[in-house]
């Protein structure tokens, strides 16, 4: 990729570059076993989507009830990825509608009043998001050090911008989507701030990863219920890693998560109603689409 003004601490790391990685599996703990050996209900949607999920109950899963939902896309399918965005907050399943798209999960952050995204977002070159400063940050908030981007090829890759509010307006890339933070860089689990409850607390999550192969996880952990708990960043980071993903980053969460599927619709259980059921779909600003 051609970014222009990489500093030192800057990290890129391209779906390409993924594909020619070493990946060592992670050692083998309780947890990992449990994921790995869980029998996931399995479906082929088309050529390169796999849709998976699973429900941990009785504390299986990280002595907590968890419900998962994944999509694994190829390599190749990978490259009909698409971010899109809605002047109106409109919820992701019918974002994904209207856009004809095979499979979708909810994008970055974005203010629930206003209706626009409150992170850098640019779709085809059109700049609709911006980064806001934190109160306790000059210039971004502790989500929003992490980008997805996609070139003119439409290949993804990730990065982590220095700490300049506008630093991703100096990139040439067409497609921009800032979120965070990221959870696995170069097959390494980062650490992150322990003093932020948007990170301790479990809450419902949804992430995108990448394995060494090219493949990518589109994921989500449902949360806030007695069925299914949710996870801390660490969590949602581990079970990535379980699951063979070298790069991750976090997205928008909580009552946002959802993953919808043109074959199923709404795999998961959106919290927005408080029930765990498929009726609790929150109206979000962007999406990331499989087309």
């Amino acid at each position: 990729m051609n970014i222009k003004g990489l500093s030192s601490f800057w990290i890129l790391v391209s779906i390409m570059c993924c594909a020619c990685a070493q990946h060592k599996a992670p050692h083998l703990d309780r947890d990992s076993v449990t994921l790995v050996d869980a029998q996931w209900q399995s479906d082929s949607l088309r050529e390169g989507l796999v849709l998976k999920t699973h429900h941990f109950r009785n504390k299986t899963y990280m002595a907590s009830n968890q419900y998962i939902a994944y999509l694994e896309v190829s390599k190749a399918a990978a490259q009909s990825i698409a971010f899109i965005h809605n002047d109106s907050l409109t919820t992701t399943s019918k974002q994904a509608t209207h856009a004809h798209a095979h499979a979708a999960i909810n994008g970055t952050y974005f203010d629930m009043d206003k209706g626009n995204p409150i992170c850098y977002l640019r779709i085809n070159g059109k700049e609709i998001g911006e980064n806001t400063p934190g109160k306790d940050t000059i210039h971004r908030k502790y989500y929003q050090y992490a980008s997805l981007v996609l070139d003119s090829n439409n290949l993804l890759s990730f990065c982590i911008p220095d700490s300049g509010r506008f630093a991703e307006r100096d990139w040439d890339e067409p497609n921009v989507m800032t979120a965070g933070p990221m959870l696995i860089i170069s097959n390494k689990i980062l650490p992150q701030r322990q003093d932020r409850t948007f990170v301790t607390v479990r809450h419902n999550r949804t992430a995108l990863g990448c394995r060494a192969d090219g493949t990518i996880i589109l994921f989500t952990v449902d949360g806030r219920t007695k069925q299914s708990e949710g996870m801390t960043l660490h969590e949602v980071a581990k079970t990535l890693h379980y699951l063979g993903c070298v790069n991750a980053i976090n997205l928008d969460g909580g009552g946002s998560t959802t993953l919808w599927t043109n074959k199923y619709g709404i795999v998961n259980h959106p919290s927005d109603n408080g029930r765990f059921d498929k009726a609790g779909e929150r109206p979000v600003s962007s999406c990331i689409l499989i087309k």
